[in-house]
């Protein structure tokens, strides 16, 4: 099915502050046609904090669309193989999407098999982002804990399907899989003052 595919999706992980947010707009900077998907909602004074830093970190030019759940029909709906669409990011659509199913796995799953899909039809090239929870702490709750393992089998499932997977690590690009491995590290130079990446 990914050799049907006529353009490619990247995906960029790794913990908290790892630079993966940063990464990702760095490639997506050498396309002409951005639409940047955003999934946060301002739920709180220092989301809002977060959204606004995230949103002065983007070029002007680059279209927003705030989709916190509907990731598969956005995504549907981009048929110009010229488009970039920029998801930032899974871990936050995930947990929306828990939220209105209301934690009833079947619904979240049924959500997920849809978003991934609508990444293997679409026409335009695609950089999704999401968290590496895996190597973080460890929930202390069930619900916590039920989170962790669906977005680890999210991520799964997006790397599978993907062109390209790097894994960030402490401000580097460490390349998993796909073309963009040679290039990673020439595609990416490490600005050490500037320490609000996500």
């Amino acid at each position: 099915m990914q050799g049907a595919r006529p353009n490619t999706v990247t995906f960029v992980l790794g913990g908290v502050r790892s630079g993966k947010s940063r990464f990702a707009q760095r490639i997506a900077s050498n396309s002409g046609s951005v639409i940047f998907i955003a999934t946060a909602k301002p739920s709180d004074p220092e989301m809002e904090l977060r959204i606004e830093r995230h949103r002065a970190s983007r070029p002007t030019a680059w279209q927003t669309l705030e989709v916190p759940v509907d990731l598969d029909v956005a995504i549907a709906s981009l048929q110009d193989p010229k488009h970039l669409a920029l998801i930032d990011c899974l871990t936050i659509y995930l947990a929306n999407v828990m939220s209105k199913a209301q934690g009833k796995e079947s619904l979240i799953r049924e959500h997920t098999e849809r978003l991934c899909s609508a990444l293997e039809e679409t026409k335009a090239s695609i950089i999704l982002v999401s968290n590496e929870v895996g190597s973080g702490v460890h929930a202390e709750t069930a619900t916590g804990r039920f989170y962790c393992d669906l977005l680890g089998e999210l991520n799964q499932r997006v790397a599978a399907l993907a062109d390209n997977v790097i894994l960030m690590v402490a401000g580097i690009p460490a390349p998993i899989k796909g073309t963009l491995a040679g290039a990673a590290e020439s595609e990416f130079r490490i600005d050490h003052k500037a320490w609000g990446a996500a």
